[in-house]
């Protein structure tokens, strides 16, 4: 790994989703629900949520009367935010485009960008209930043109649904809607357990038990990607706000005390005030309780001796979410690569994305993200390949075809393509 130069505060070790416990604890629940069914559902369900409805999913009935408890303002805000993210996903689909190609004379081959057929999508609501990811795996995935999605979201222990939760997921196109949490959730959806039937695809973030749950059931069906306890990483310089470093850095700290939360500074003085800041505001931040244990565990600032052990140092951290907050924040644009989500200038911050602009806040956590992006579009379609040939095509491919067949050893596919020189010459 990249050694800054100095080293401000040190968060410890980083943390990786998977433990041997949370493994094990996951793995037998799986094993109970999958042999168990409904029944093993709902003990779960009695056991960790206090939630025992005569049927888990909800009723048209159940649905309307969640949005119909809601302030106008609440449902304005939602149709604007899910607004972004369809038009967002609408422009991300246009660039998807079928591919034919002549790969030589006679010879051609495509592609075309085809949709699953089910997805089940996974709204967390523990400590929080963040109605705004409703619409970050639904729409994604009705843009896409799939056919059948079904959500799962936890109950607010012993109460029941959070209505605002309830009305973003129908809003945002789900076709059925269950009140249920954690790992019973995503079998419920995976295995396929009373009226539903199993999804090809898992989506959206969640606790080390769902992260878990979703790893042991990919292969069954896809899954989007491990999404657990969020990050934030700010690049910033002398030129910066440190009172708005600080609050942004916060911002994510509140999430759980989990969080990943790093800063890299170039100017040691700014770096030592950004620390002072920290402190300051979690004296009166509302939500200190859980955001002061994630910066005591969690929390970095590193000092690099330049733009480019920076780059080097974020890119080996490979972050959530990374906000520029720096004089020229284009050099960095174009040497960065390995995050999730980019928020340039101070502009815009990591809120904008997780709720409002447009951009999908399901991302790729504890360097994930030097292998994969975020939830889109894409990944609710399935790239599939066709060829077809003229017989002169035929003949010309099939002679070499056969004599790579004879090296290999595999004399029965040399078989199918000798009977063609032989059809067709």
């Amino acid at each position: 790994m990249v050694c800054p130069m100095k080293v401000i505060k040190d968060g410890g070790h980083r943390l990786f989703e998977s433990d041997p416990e949370t493994s094990k604890i996951v793995s037998e629940m799986l094993l109970d629900l999958e042999k168990n069914g409904m029944d093993a559902v709902r003990r779960y369900s009695e056991k960790f949520d206090d939630w025992k409805p005569k049927s888990f999913e909800l009723s048209p009935d159940e649905i309307a009367r969640a949005s119909s408890v809601l302030d106008p303002q609440i449902v304005e805000d939602t149709r604007y935010c899910q607004d972004n993210v369809r038009r967002f996903a609408i422009a991300q689909r246009a660039t998807l485009l079928p591919l034919e190609y002549e790969v030589r004379p006679g010879a051609m081959l495509g592609h075309k960008h085809v949709p699953v057929n089910a997805v089940g999508s996974y709204i967390p609501g523990g400590r929080y209930p963040m109605f705004g990811s409703a619409q970050m795996s639904i729409i994604p995935a009705k843009v896409a043109g799939v056919k059948k999605v079904a959500a799962c979201t936890p109950p607010v222990k012993g109460e029941g649904y959070f209505p605002a939760t309830i009305h973003a997921i129908k809003s945002a196109g789900a076709d059925h809607i269950f009140v249920l949490g954690g790992v019973p959730a995503l079998a419920l959806m995976a295995f396929g357990m009373g009226e539903m039937e199993p999804v090809d695809i898992l989506c959206g973030a969640g606790n080390k038990f769902v992260a878990e749950a979703k790893r042991q059931l990919f292969g069954r069906c896809g899954i989007d990607l491990l999404a657990g306890p969020t990050e934030i990483m700010v690049i910033a310089d002398a030129g910066a706000d440190p009172a708005l470093v600080a609050c942004d850095l916060l911002g994510q700290a509140e999430h759980d005390p989990n969080s990943g939360v790093a800063l890299i500074c170039t100017d040691e003085p700014f770096g030592r005030t950004c620390l002072a800041e920290i402190h300051k505001q979690l004296t009166v931040l509302p939500t200190r309780e859980i955001a002061s244990q994630s910066w005591a565990n969690n929390g970095r600032i590193y000092v690099a001796d330049s733009d480019q052990e920076a780059v080097e140092l974020s890119e080996e951290y490979a972050p959530e979410h990374l906000e520029l907050q720096v004089r020229n924040p284009d050099w960095f644009v174009q040497r960065l690569g390995n995050y999730g989500s980019l928020f340039i200038g101070e502009e815009t911050t990591v809120a904008y994305g997780d709720k409002t602009i447009g951009t999908n806040h399901i991302l790729p956590t504890s360097r994930a993200a030097r292998y994969t992006g975020g939830v889109w579009v894409g990944k609710f379609l399935k790239t599939i390949t066709y060829q077809r040939m003229t017989p002169a095509a035929s003949v010309e491919c099939a002679k070499v075809t056969a004599r790579q067949c004879r090296v290999e050893r595999m004399l029965a596919h040399a078989i199918t393509a000798d009977v063609r020189v032989e059809r067709y010459s």
